[in-house]
């Protein structure tokens, strides 16, 4: 593991005898890192909401509020907790130090302290807290933002049913034959852009990306946060969705024709697998959404009855023919007008 510094991570220091602040900051800054300097518990705790330092050197005699205190209410703040707190004390006996950890302390450095002591445990929790930001990151982007945090707290994410949510599938048409004549570098560089796009077009629709299975692509609206015009947002993505690849296909390069399907319902969605985690989620609403796609056209959004009722008045809308669906009989579907012309 590294642990050289990185010249953006900001040390806090909170000490009430400015003899030992100064030698702590000159030792720190020796590597380039920032430090910020506190002489009481409440003025840190109180900086610390306002910016969070990346971590934090605590003496745990000071007058007013200690720094046991003051790392135990720290912990209690979910954007604060995970800061790594290093304590720095002169009280050496063992019960010191248990109390310490016990408040959520990652490490005990006695009084008088080495420089070279000091640099070496800062940079070994620095470099575990950049591991741990990375794993997040990684997290964050595999699952639901709400799903990460009741894995973090419980442990375990259980199975919900959501009544109302609309599903969105989608997939390339022609792209089995186009995948065959291009390289495998050409076929991961095109889906990363496309993907990496609509990504960011059902985030702004406050839409959550499911899951990619080679060129078919399944989000949700609806889950695991409810939204209260779920149909209209996922409807709305589509629209940007198709727009973006016929303008991208007018600016040059390979010619995709995107098919999206759209429907309503009720979902159970929770995490599939013990080692890899996937959120995913299942019923007839995804099986629906899944025909409504196979029914489509090139460069079209086809929705169920269900959803053009969610969203009637509000968006053009092209009435088809009534489709036969497995397993549910006859079903009306009707076409998204779509701005899909180059900008």
């Amino acid at each position: 593991m590294k642990t050289v510094p990185h010249g953006d991570e900001t040390i806090m220091i909170v000490d009430d005898l400015p003899d030992n602040l100064r030698l702590l900051q000159e030792i720190l800054q020796r590597v380039k890192y920032r430090v910020v300097l506190f002489t009481r518990g409440a003025m840190a705790l109180e900086a610390a909401s306002r910016q969070p330092p990346d971590l934090i050197l605590l003496d745990i005699t000071m007058p007013g509020m200690d720094g046991l205190e003051v790392c135990r209410r720290l912990k209690q703040v979910p954007e604060l907790e995970s800061i790594p707190v290093l304590f720095i004390s002169a009280l050496e006996a063992t019960s010191n130090k248990v109390a310490a950890f016990a408040v959520g302390g990652v490490d005990y450095i006695t009084k008088p302290f080495h420089a070279e002591e000091v640099l070496a445990r800062v940079g070994v929790h620095l470099a575990l807290r950049r591991e741990q930001r990375r794993s997040e990151e990684l997290l964050n982007a595999m699952l639901p933002a709400k799903v990460v945090q009741e894995l973090r707290t419980q442990g375990f994410c259980k199975p919900q049913l959501f009544p109302e949510v609309s599903i969105l599938f989608s997939d390339f048409v022609g792209f089995t034959d186009a995948s065959s004549v291009l390289s495998p570098g050409q076929i991961i560089s095109e889906l990363n852009v496309l993907y990496s796009a609509f990504d960011q077009i059902m985030a702004q629709h406050g839409c959550e990306r499911i899951k990619t299975i080679g060129d078919a692509y399944l989000a949700a609206s609806g889950l695991p946060e409810a939204h209260p015009d779920h149909a209209m947002a996922m409807v709305s993505a589509a629209r940007e969705m198709v727009g973006f690849v016929a303008r991208r296909n007018v600016e040059g390069g390979l010619q995709w024709n995107l098919r999206v399907g759209i429907h309503s319902g009720s979902v159970i969605g929770g995490i599939v697998g013990s080692t890899k985690y996937l959120y995913d989620i299942f019923g007839d609403t995804v099986n629906i959404a899944s025909r409504m796609e196979h029914l489509s056209e090139p460069g079209k959004i086809n929705i169920s009855r269900v959803t053009r009722d969610l969203v009637v008045d509000r968006i053009p809308l092209e009435k088809r023919r009534v489709a036969e669906v497995k397993g549910k009989g006859e079903m009306d579907m009707y076409f998204v007008a779509t701005d899909s012309a180059p900008q």
